[in-house]
């Protein structure tokens, strides 16, 4: 078949320019507001959990509690607000909306404020109290639902309805943060710990809610050629435990944590399997009979996330003890306990939820005493 003339004149020079400068304008200013926050607000402490001096073990908690927003998600939302801006995804005039659990929809309320565009959180109806007062405080709208697995879909949705982005920090929270440095968490714990008896900890304990402070940590762990494992304590009602040991994505379980802040019914897409060395289960009684240790111990009352990181570095310093090691090990103070007075420091919310922690508060009494966590 012979070819026309047409067929051989060069394509049109399409010129199509979409550039706004008033838009860049206020995208540089939002940028600015975000980045300033990190240069307003100094570094989160190390504290030092007291054990006996004699068993040669050194447990460090990074408060996370500190953040202007009061949680370890303060630095996720960060580095979501600056990933999504500098995407191009968050507009002025147009809302961002996030499936939260409660602390990152605080502290994503809060960023959002900064900019100056309206924030709607989409979370179970069972969120604290406290929680959702502190994202009406920013400014934020709560949206709720009353299967926290829909939580996704409905925020999916009303982002596409209002024009606004669905920020879906369980997908973009392991991306967002750069975990080769520029002040990450664990960049911040090698560095608190470079003056320390044992400046290179032998773990570092997490949870995971996204995957992406495990994550973040374990990337840097191997990027920078240490010997540091990464540990992951899991609540219960949580998928994360069960796809990680069985090597399986898809894994799910038929009712939520109970644990706000960490486990998920689904393996989230942060949560990076391969890069953890351990996962522990947790049993929910643990984790708060390891903050009313904690409460004994520093004074300090802290939330359930806490305490389920806090159970696991405890057993794994009883390990250590019981095969003569000496070392560090650091957890994390995700978020303040004053969250939760209506939940884990409430008898009544115990008892009607069914959580007995006396036999664990012996087992922790007995550590305290002896080393061993029975």
């Amino acid at each position: 078949m012979t070819e026309t003339y047409d067929s051989l004149i060069a394509p049109a020079e399409d010129d199509i320019d979409r550039y706004d400068p008033e838009a860049r304008r206020w995208l540089t200013g939002a940028i600015k507001a975000v980045q300033s926050d990190a240069k307003r607000s100094s570094d989160t402490h190390l504290l030092h959990v007291p054990l006996p001096a004699e068993w040669g073990i050194d447990l460090y908690l990074k408060d996370e509690s500190s953040h202007p927003t009061g949680s370890l998600k303060h630095r996720l939302a960060r580095s979501l607000f600056l990933h999504a801006l500098c995407n191009g995804w968050i507009r002025s005039g147009r809302p961002v909306v996030e499936a939260s659990s409660g602390s990152t929809a605080v502290s994503e309320a809060y960023f959002a404020q900064l900019i100056g565009v309206d924030f709607i959180a989409v979370m179970a109806r069972s969120t604290s109290a406290q929680k959702i007062s502190l994202i009406e405080f920013y400014g934020g709208t709560c949206h709720f639902v009353d299967n926290a697995n829909e939580v996704y879909t409905v925020a999916a949705d009303l982002a596409a309805e209002s024009g606004g982005h669905y920020m879906d920090q369980f997908t973009y929270a392991e991306r967002a943060t750069d975990w080769r440095g520029n002040n990450n968490i664990a960049e911040s714990i090698f560095d608190q710990m470079s003056s320390e008896t044992y400046p290179e900890p032998s773990w570092i304990i997490a949870t995971a809610g996204t995957g992406g402070t495990s994550a973040t940590l374990a990337r840097y762990v191997r990027y920078t050629g240490r010997a540091t494992g990464i540990c992951v304590a899991d609540p219960d009602n949580s998928a994360f435990f069960a796809g990680w040991r069985d090597h399986d994505p898809a894994a799910t379980t038929d009712q939520g944590s109970r644990i706000e802040g960490i486990g998920r019914q689904r393996v989230e897409a942060s949560f990076i399997p391969s890069s953890i060395d351990r996962m522990m289960h947790v049993p929910d009684a643990a984790a708060i009979a390891s903050i009313q240790l904690l409460e004994k111990l520093m004074g300090r009352r802290a939330g359930a996330s806490t305490g389920t990181g806090l159970w696991a570095a405890f057993r794994i310093v009883s390990q250590m003890k019981a095969a003569g090691q000496r070392g560090s090990l650091v957890s994390l103070i995700c978020d303040p306990g004053e969250r939760y007075l209506d939940k884990y420091y409430s008898p009544e919310w115990l008892t009607e939820a069914g959580i007995d922690t006396i036999p664990y508060r012996e087992r922790l009494s007995e550590f305290i005493a002896s080393g061993r966590l029975g």
